[in-house]
């Protein structure tokens, strides 16, 4: 039973972490966004820390609940502290030039103030160094989603061979083919429209050319020698078209498309868009809805404001990243261990293999990895200027489209690599320990 209330409690913390951030962000500029992600990062460092210090019959146990438990006050109250103290747009000029700007206009009347003050040296060489170390981390975090992903397409090509040669093999056959025949209609579905971008130029149309036509030369080549199977090729296809589409596109329509499709909606005859017996029913939900206080409107109402302070591609971006980055560091270590039945389970670190440590080691400061990740995200779209709305998270340059190519080709080329060295046991590697009798 304490699973679900795990499951609960850590869906409440992505639900606040994932709502937090981008508000400081919009509310208090970018100054108060860097003051609360890096006050949550330490936060959560210590945490991570001390829980890894402390055995769990250990008597300062205590600290590590006392910590868990208290996340809930620290939460708003460094969301507050951040927007009272650093609540100012910051612009996205160089961070050495705000600090020199910010010093010379603040009037300190002692040294200690110049350095340890509001607007001091130290506050702003702090906020400098967390804005550069995210954004040269954004490259890092992007080649780890591409090794994480093919980690995951190696693990669901291994349990996609147990599940075949467990028995019932002709089932488990048919349903991963149409699984697989499935995600690449997806996939070429996404990559023609792709191919109907109007920003795409030729050397952009070079690039995916070669990429997709590698990618499908490499699925090929592990179906038809053993070494891969239908299930990797078209994760592996799926994923190079997702990095692809997210090059060319912020998940938005257009200016353009926007009119298009603002003409269409306007020349439709006003019809119901369901049948009137839906419709009646839906009539009813709205009247119990009414029903409700006032407090769940305004709460439903502050969600969705807060929904929408964040880009489309941010969110597709950390939700992808969050499930692959959890694979990677839970799923595939318990599953190479003990099989499925310890998917529940803590990570550990008593662990003889050393990557399957290393993966133990990062579960622990997940909380710190995930803020530092998503706060790079916000940080690709937060853009600043002298009109009424000041500063905004939606339409920033995301920028990183070389490091986006450079994900593509590794990814590819690690998966080529592991073709070369693996072997033509479909038994064997990842699963072989499980009974099939």
């Amino acid at each position: 039973m304490w699973w679900f209330f795990r499951i609960i409690s850590s869906s409440l913390f992505l639900l606040t972490i994932v709502l937090s951030i981008p508000i400081s962000f919009d509310v208090g500029g970018r100054d108060s966004g860097l003051a609360y992600s890096l006050s949550l990062f330490i936060f959560y460092l210590l945490y991570s820390s001390v829980k890894l210090a402390t055995p769990e019959n250990s008597r300062i146990r205590w600290i590590v609940n006392l910590l868990q438990s208290s996340q809930w006050i620290v939460i708003p109250v460094l969301l507050i502290w951040s927007l009272h103290n650093f609540a100012v747009d910051a612009n996205s000029t160089d961070w050495v030039s705000r600090t020199i700007s910010g010093i010379s206009s603040h009037k300190h009347t002692t040294w200690f103030d110049w350095f340890f003050g509001n607007g001091g040296l130290i506050e702003s060489v702090t906020l400098g160094s967390w804005d550069k170390t995210l954004r040269y981390s954004s490259p890092v975090f992007q080649l780890a989603e591409g090794f994480c992903t093919l980690l995951v397409i190696q693990a669901a090509g291994q349990i996609s061979r147990w599940l075949v040669n467990r028995g019932r093999s002709d089932t488990w056959v048919l349903i991963l083919l149409i699984l697989s025949a499935s995600i690449i209609a997806s996939a070429v579905y996404f990559l023609w429209r792709v191919a109907l971008f109007p920003s795409i130029s030729n050397i952009d149309a070079t690039l995916i050319g070669v990429t997709v036509t590698s990618a499908v030369f490499l699925c090929a080549i592990g179906i038809l020698t053993g070494r891969g199977n239908p299930v990797e090729s078209s994760l592996l296809f799926a994923y190079v078209v997702l990095c692809v589409y997210q090059i060319f596109t912020d998940y938005v329509q257009s200016p353009e498309a926007q009119a298009v499709a603002a003409a269409e909606a306007a020349n439709q005859p006003e019809f119901p868009p369901l049948p009137p017996i839906i419709m009646a029913s839906y009539s009813t939900l709205v009247h119990l809805f009414n029903l409700l206080p006032s407090a769940v409107y305004s709460s439903f109402g502050f969600l969705h404001a807060a929904f929408q302070t964040i880009a489309p591609s941010v969110m597709i971006s950390l939700v992808y990243r969050l499930i692959v980055f959890y694979c990677a560091t839970r799923i595939i270590p318990a599953v190479r261990e003990s099989g499925a039945r310890a998917l529940m389970q803590e990570p550990s670190l008593d662990d003889s293999d050393d990557a399957n440590r290393l993966l133990g080691y990062l579960s622990f400061f997940s909380p710190s990895i995930l803020i530092s990740v998503y706060t790079s995200l916000l940080l690709q779209h937060f853009s600043a200027s002298d009109g009424e709305e000041g500063w905004t998270l939606r339409h920033g340059d995301a920028g990183g489209n070389t490091w986006r190519w450079v994900n593509v080709a590794a990814t590819m080329s690690l998966y080529a690599i592991e073709l070369y060295l693996g072997s033509d046991d479909a038994d064997g590697g990842l699963v072989s320990h499980w009974k099939t009798d």
